[in-house]
């Protein structure tokens, strides 16, 4: 069975970190270029980070650069988004996704695979 399953969401304090991760069954995810997405409670999904599957390049939204890195264990087939300096408007719920496309995108459209999402809320 081909999946993405997300794991690492939970309730942070302003200004604190969570890992993500997006573990992959089923196929190779070291093979995809995997994005992660969130989407807020009456906003539109954004992408938020992208790692391609040629040179491991990345791309960020503006709203998360400097805070949030990307990155993938292919060991553990295995691609995590680690959040730190997370503010009110992070919370969300992030999912993963993968695509065969070869360079970073936040086109939603161009992914094959999703997983479920996690849900980050980041409150006091």
């Amino acid at each position: 069975q081909l999946q993405l399953v997300e794991s690492g969401g939970g309730l942070v304090q302003p200004g604190g970190s969570l890992r993500l991760a997006c573990a992959a069954s089923g196929f190779a995810l070291r093979s995809h270029t995997v994005t992660w997405f969130r989407q807020a409670p009456g906003k539109e999904r954004e992408g938020v980070a992208s790692i391609s599957n040629a040179n491991n390049s990345t791309e960020y939204a503006d709203s998360v650069k400097g805070r949030f890195t990307i990155s993938r264990d292919n060991a553990k087939n295995t691609v995590y988004l680690q959040m730190d300096g997370l503010k009110p408007e992070d919370t969300a719920v992030y999912s993963c996704a993968a695509s065969t496309i070869r360079f970073p995108t936040f086109l939603a459209a161009l992914n094959h695979y999703w997983g479920q999402g996690t849900q980050v809320t980041v409150s006091s």
